[in-house]
């Protein structure tokens, strides 16, 4: 380590001599000069006015006087050890992002997020602990190069993983799997072993421990909370998950290399790291030009039939397929409706409740972003005004906006009578007073925990005060065949919350048998016996067969899904899981 001194008013650059007088209200005691090495002083007087202290040139630096009660350190020291402060916030910014990544990647693919994400974070923490363990093994004369070494090597595997992934998926679900633990396993490891190694560097370069602990844990902490508000509002939406993962991994080779070019005087083999950390950079920039292209044609030979649509929202991932005459609407990886049948499951949710509600004129459509729920509402002319309240703003934009997918709606979301609302369906109803005569719950099935309290007792209590008294509640509930727990599990729900049901189901080729459940105030409800608008699907025949069960998909004693244990969602994998390859 280099050492010297800097003086108030002297400063001294090539060696020389400095003397007391010029040093005002601050001394050089002998306790001062002594905590300088012999090795850095040449000679020192000490007299009754001056003390003179001679510094070899070698060791001669600009130093703070105050500094001479603690280790010394030179301009040197103290760049590198702002380089090594400043990667801690980048590699724990990073690290937090791969878990992120492949955890949000699993529960979009695989689905069940619950357990995806559970099962990532799980594996990933315990990664980290065998990395952190495996750098005792690291001798303290190979840190530094190993640090860099490893930033590298999180670089490329982090950068990859998540293009990686889409195309083993597209490829088959099988190897995904496997290629997936394995990411998790590797990224893991060398991820943990960034910080022991930052700051054992840190510890060589003088640091004391408290300074060292608090720099380095106080970082890693702002890192982390960096990335986890940036990948949510801005990264994964305008980025998508395969181009994020490629900048954090530009982010750690950038770290590789900005750390080799301020310690390549301790660096015996600098030019050779600088050339793989220039190598791994062009890699990964190249690979961040070319990624939605690759990643486009991966979700092209998973879907089957071409993507003209793709988008990543804070909420979910929407892609958009159309081959032929048929659009295909996709959420996390899940059919959502193809065009070619979509009449049968937006004909069966909207129009019997709105044949038993007469004069119904307010309607909210709680989800139901695609804006076909609300085509079928405003078929009918009584109706006055309709209330669309659906989380993500980029399905709702979506369809709205695109000629071919407003053409499937009608136009419905641009409609005069239509007022859309992107928020929260909980959120908006506790804070809104308004009341309906009828109201069609349109959300996504619940696959997890925030999914599954839009489908609990005190959510359906909520929405029963917005209801008018002899008005109806319409929920679409899953598959009554496919899904059968989860699917009597909802009608229990809301007769607990206070409601009476009247279940029914429709058959849907691209999903099969699909679940509703009717529920107002009253007991009555009347199968309609005509329908006053036009229909593709529904007539008096039809509807009469909705509202018999079959005994392979009779009614079964289930618990109604409460907050506090959330029996709905285990319903649902469980069922599903049965069913599912």
């Amino acid at each position: 380590m280099d050492y010297a001194t800097t003086l108030s008013h002297l400063k001294l650059k090539g060696g020389g001599t400095a003397n007391r007088s010029f040093l005002k209200k601050r001394f050089l005691t002998r306790k001062t000069i002594h905590s300088i090495p012999k090795a850095a002083r040449q000679d020192t007087h000490f007299g009754s006015k001056h003390t003179v202290l001679h510094i070899k040139p070698l060791y001669c630096r600009i130093i703070r006087f105050s500094d001479f009660r603690r280790p010394l350190y030179n301009v040197h020291t103290m760049t590198a050890n702002r380089t090594l402060i400043i990667s801690v916030f980048i590699v724990a910014s990073c690290g937090l992002a791969y878990e992120l990544i492949i955890a949000a990647l699993a529960s979009y693919l695989l689905g069940d997020s619950i357990l995806q994400f559970s099962s990532v974070i799980g594996l990933y923490l315990f990664s980290m602990g065998i990395g952190a363990h495996l750098t005792r093994y690291i001798k303290d004369e190979d840190v530094l190069n190993r640090f860099i070494e490893i930033e590298l090597l999180v670089g490329i595997i982090g950068g990859i993983s998540a293009l990686a992934l889409f195309v083993a998926f597209g490829l088959s679900a099988a190897p995904f799997r496997t290629l997936l633990y394995a990411f998790v396993l590797i990224v893991g490891a060398v991820v943990g072993m960034e910080i022991p190694l930052v700051m054992r560097v840190l510890n060589r370069k003088g640091a004391e421990f408290k300074e060292l602990v608090s720099k380095v844990l106080t970082f890693d902490y702002l890192g982390a909370l960096a990335v986890s508000l940036l990948f949510p509002l801005l990264l994964a939406p305008k980025l998508g998950m395969a181009r994020s993962a490629l900048l954090f991994g530009i982010l750690n080779a950038a770290v590789a290399y900005l750390t080799a070019r301020v310690f390549k005087a301790e660096l015996p083999r600098y030019r050779a790291i600088r050339l793989r950390a220039l190598i791994v950079l062009s890699v990964l920039a190249a690979t961040f030009a070319y990624a939605d292209r690759i990643s486009f044609k991966a979700e092209q030979s998973y879907f089957g039939d071409p993507v003209v649509y793709q988008s990543h929202s804070p909420y979910q991932r929407l892609v958009v397929t159309r081959w032929k005459d048929d659009t295909r609407l996709y959420i996390n990886g899940n059919l959502q409706f193809s065009s070619r049948d979509e009449a049968r499951y937006h004909e069966a949710l909207v129009l019997p409740a709105m044949q038993m509600v007469q004069n119904a004129a307010r309607i909210l459509i709680l989800g139901g972003g695609d804006g076909l729920a609300a085509r079928e509402v405003l078929k009918y002319p009584q109706v006055k005004h309709v209330t669309l309240v659906d989380l993500d703003p980029d399905m709702t934009a979506t369809f709205k906006t695109s000629a071919t997918l407003s053409a499937l709606n009608q136009g419905s979301l641009s409609h005069p009578k239509m007022h859309v609302v992107n928020d929260d369906a909980a959120k908006w109803l506790e804070g809104s007073s308004e009341k309906f005569d009828v109201i069609i719950i349109d959300l996504p099935d619940p696959s997890n925990f925030s999914l599954g309290k839009l489908y609990s007792v005190p959510m359906y209590r909520l929405v029963a005060r917005h209801l008018q008294p002899q008005g109806k509640i319409v929920i679409q509930s899953t598959s009554p065949y496919f899904a059968p727990n989860a699917y009597w599990s909802v009608v229990a729900t809301l007769e607990a919350a206070g409601l009476s049901t009247a279940p029914y189901h429709v058959y849907v080729p691209s999903f099969g048998e699909w679940g509703f459940v009717l529920a107002g105030f009253d007991k009555q409800f009347p199968v309609p016996q005509k329908f006053d608008v036009p229909t593709r699907y529904l007539n008096a025949q039809t509807a009469a067969e909705m509202f018999r069960f079959p005994p392979d998909m009779a009614r079964r004693k289930v618990e109604p899904n409460y907050l506090n244990n959330q029996i709905l969602v285990s319903y649902f994998e469980s069922d599903w899981r049965n069913v599912t390859r």
